[in-house]
């Protein structure tokens, strides 16, 4: 069957050179893909640079972090927030590969361009895409030669994942981390990130950093009881701590002194019923985020439950989840507070403290990591370190498989997926080519971001990969063997990376053309009427 184009024959002659000037770009997709890319590119690779990024509410932040990158963007093309989305959705479930993401759907969407200049119609695309892909998934089970032991110390595969987040002592942010995900692990290997808390505090330099058994927020006690010994019962409060706040929408109307009167009377009674129920319920530690009225603290003193005001919703959440009771909404008890064995502040630096929910050994369900440094910046970015220390911890534990790192693993499918595409006759042998060619991009970055010789250092690649040793990658001087240096990418990061990548760019190389259905006259006539 003629299509009244190049036969397929005839691709690979034209494949790589790309579109002339006078031919029209067949993929409106592609553009916003290498604007996605053109911006992540430079953090790709432990040498990848920082950006100052100035966030839709005027906040700076200094980040390498592609996923805090992405999010933060504003995007109108379709296809760019398609892309956005696909990448957050591997931050937000894995992890890490977010960069990765991005890299490899605008090197495939670029020879997709290729292909189609060339004369292969859209529906055979699809279809060599699709087995191009699932070509790609089947050997990546072939190149994983290591797994993390279940007894054996993390240390070793955590640095390779912390060393492309942070720019400072990741030796130690790993050691605190691997020692931390060790500790909360069950005895039958299941292990729960949320067990691990991080909390940042100022002061200090990082090397202070350190891990503290229970779970370790920024607050401070407010009353006179500042610390529970021994069996602390929790109920947590996302309300004030108190009769209803001024800014609540009922408004009292008083005509006289005397209703005046009898509304505090009546505030008062309320204040100790509320108090009086706590007691009730055996709580001794009110943790509260909201406004904590005077009378209500020095009822709770009187009763001896400590009151703790936390600095946000998001760590509230979070100790409901660890403690296991519910977030009340009104200052009512729960049906069920959560115990721990002690509860008391911490004083880690001049600057600021921290209110520890201890457990006895061995039954601690939590530890955190206080994270110490000099400036809100460098805390930031070793936050993100630790949390993808700890998501990279969990994927092991879920599948302990590692591939080669440093774009060894790209240039072993890539080599492979060459020698394969090139005997394979019709339009499968040619997209098995643009495969293999849009892996190699990936070593390329890494090599660029290095401040190395791409040209030189990809032909030295391919030498030692066409040689048979897959175990080669991209180091800070050159080539290096990363079994050697242990650089390692964990199986379901890569794994889920290429097939998240498979589907977003299968769906953009299927679109001929971004049509936006804007607001019209009538349309705002009907939803007025």
């Amino acid at each position: 069957m003629s299509y009244g184009d190049p036969s397929v024959r005839e691709l690979p002659q034209r494949l790589w050179p790309g579109p002339r000037k006078d031919e029209k770009r067949l993929l409106r997709s592609l553009p916003a893909a290498q604007a996605l890319a053109r911006i992540v590119r430079p953090c790709y690779g432990p040498h990848g640079r920082q950006k100052l990024l100035v966030t839709a509410q005027g906040e700076t932040v200094f980040t390498g972090y592609a996923a805090a990158i992405l999010g933060a963007l504003e995007l109108e093309h379709p296809a760019a927030r398609l892309l956005q989305d696909t990448a957050l959705y591997q931050a937000e479930h894995i992890g890490d590969g977010v960069t990765f993401v991005v890299l490899l759907a605008e090197a495939l969407l670029e020879q997709a361009e290729y292909l189609l200049q060339a004369g292969l119609p859209r529906a055979r695309l699809w279809e060599a895409y699709a087995t191009a892909t699932a070509e790609t998934l089947a050997l990546l089970p072939s190149l994983t030669i290591r797994a993390l032991g279940p007894l054996e110390d993390p240390f070793w595969v955590l640095y390779s994942v912390m060393n492309t987040h942070t720019l400072l002592q990741t030796d130690h942010l790993t050691k605190l981390v691997a020692h931390a995900c060790w500790a909360v692990k069950e005895l039958d290997g299941t292990f729960y990130p949320e067990r691990v808390g991080v909390c940042r505090l100022k002061g200090g330099q990082l090397e202070d950093s350190c891990v503290l058994p229970g779970l370790a927020l920024p607050g401070s006690p407010c009353g006179l009881v500042t610390t529970v010994l021994k069996g602390a019962r929790v109920a947590l409060f996302s309300c004030s701590f108190g009769p209803a706040s001024p800014n609540a929408p009922a408004t009292a109307r008083l005509s006289s002194p005397t209703e005046l009167l009898q509304l505090r009377k009546g505030n008062e009674q309320l204040i100790k019923t509320q108090l009086g129920q706590l007691v009730t319920a055996g709580v001794n530690v009110a943790v509260v985020c909201g406004d904590i009225e005077e009378a209500s603290l020095a009822l709770a003193d009187t009763h001896g439950i400590m009151v703790v005001r936390m600095q946000s919703l998001r760590q509230l959440v979070y100790l409901s989840e660890v403690l296991g009771t519910p977030l009340m909404r009104f200052l009512v008890p729960p049906l069920e507070p959560g115990t721990c064995q002690r509860v008391y502040q911490q004083e880690l630096c001049k600057e600021g403290s921290a209110v520890v929910f201890e457990w006895e050994n061995p039954d601690t369900p939590a530890v955190t990591l206080v994270l110490r440094g000099t400036t809100q910046e460098g805390l930031r970015e070793a936050e993100q370190a630790v949390y993808h220390g700890i998501d990279a911890y969990f994927q092991l534990c879920q599948d302990p498989r590692l591939l080669p790192g440093a774009g060894a693993t790209e240039m072993a499918l890539a080599q492979i997926l060459s020698d394969r595409g090139a005997a394979l006759e019709g339009p499968t042998g040619p997209v098995f080519l643009a495969f293999a060619q849009a892996l190699r991009t990936l070593p390329a970055t890494l090599a660029e971001n290095a401040g190395l010789a791409v040209s030189h250092v990809l032909a030295s690649l391919t030498a030692v990969h066409q040689a048979g040793h897959f175990l080669v990658g991209v180091g800070v001087e050159g080539i290096i063997n990363v079994a050697r240096q242990e650089v390692w990418d964990t199986f379901a990061a890569k794994s889920q990376g290429l097939r998240a990548v498979a589907d977003v760019v299968r769906q953009l190389a299927t679109v001929d053309e971004v049509v936006v259905a804007k607001e019209g006259p009538t349309h705002r006539r009907n939803l007025t009427s």
